[in-house]
């Protein structure tokens, strides 16, 4: 792939169980580069493991090891805690499900965004506060000085995942990872927050990983779309031929969602073939 921002290559993550480690992820390869990667799967399938372990976010009992996890010139595996923490948003972001559990409840929504705007830019406060309006302004939100006043707890989920966007993108971050973005919001805001994400992103020249159970969504949104379970990546497809994968798996989780055309009774539930896992490994 042409100006590849991360690569990874057999990347593996075990937590400790009672019966010593459980595999979460077995050996997954994958890159991504300027594009809208969709990763899609079943709870507990490894999607969000594999976003955490790109950003160095992973428990500290667990287990990694990969052939390479690699952000450009970067060995993420051999980068210092330090040198995390400049990368963490700073050449790549992160943009978590619910906002009201990501954003700091003691601080202003200026006080968050401003502080990750000095962090990784070295401005100065002013130009800080300055920079911060405006990418309030440019991820839709109408009244920036207002909002830019408030707490968290005193935004609608629409506008906290907004003010999380301007807070993740402030620092033009090279790839952004957004682990279910819209799952806690609605239809109609979905959508909008959809589309701002991949304005900033289109706009910064960068990369997105889009996390997600919504297929249809996934199909309509991403360039390509990874399908995993049990740890494994089972599929990998461009997203426009989505509804028509071939793998067993791919079909059960299209099978399983509710047709629009006609009334069922109720939804097919995917079964899973062991085989499957032994044919990956």
């Amino acid at each position: 792939m042409t100006d590849t921002l991360l690569e990874i290559e057999n990347l593996r993550v075990a937590y400790p169980s009672a019966h010593g480690y459980t595999d979460a992820l077995r050996g997954i390869s994958f890159s991504v580069g300027r594009e809208r990667l969709g990763i899609v799967g079943e709870s507990g399938s490894g999607k969000s493991t594999a976003g955490r372990a790109a950003m160095r976010l992973l428990p500290p009992k667990a287990r990694v090891s990969a052939d390479r996890l690699q952000l450009q010139e970067i060995d993420l595996l051999a980068a210092s805690e330090r040198q995390m923490r400049e990368i963490r948003g700073g050449r790549l972001a992160m943009v978590l499900q619910d906002p009201r559990y990501a954003l700091n409840p003691m601080k202003t929504v200026m006080a968050q965004i401003t502080e990750s705007c000095r962090l990784h830019t070295k401005c100065s406060r002013a130009e800080a506060r300055d920079q911060a309006l405006d990418m309030l302004e440019a991820v839709h939100i109408r009244d920036p000085r207002r909002v830019a006043r408030l707490y968290p707890h005193e935004l609608s989920g629409g506008m906290g995942q907004r003010v999380m966007i301007a807070m993740m993108l402030i620092a033009k971050p090279q790839l952004v990872i957004a682990d279910e973005p819209t799952s806690a919001l609605d239809v109609t805001v979905r959508g909008q927050i959809l589309d701002i994400l991949n304005e900033r992103v289109e706009a910064e020249g960068a990369g997105l990983i889009l996390i997600s159970h919504d297929l249809p969504l996934v199909a309509d949104f991403c360039d390509r779309v990874l399908v995993m379970y049990g740890g494994q990546i089972m599929e990998e497809l461009a997203a426009r031929d989505l509804s028509a994968a071939r793998h067993p798996y791919t079909v059960a989780l299209n099978e399983s969602l509710p047709p629009l055309d006609r009334k069922v009774a109720e939804l097919t539930v995917p079964e899973h073939d062991p085989k499957w896992l032994e044919q990956r490994r």
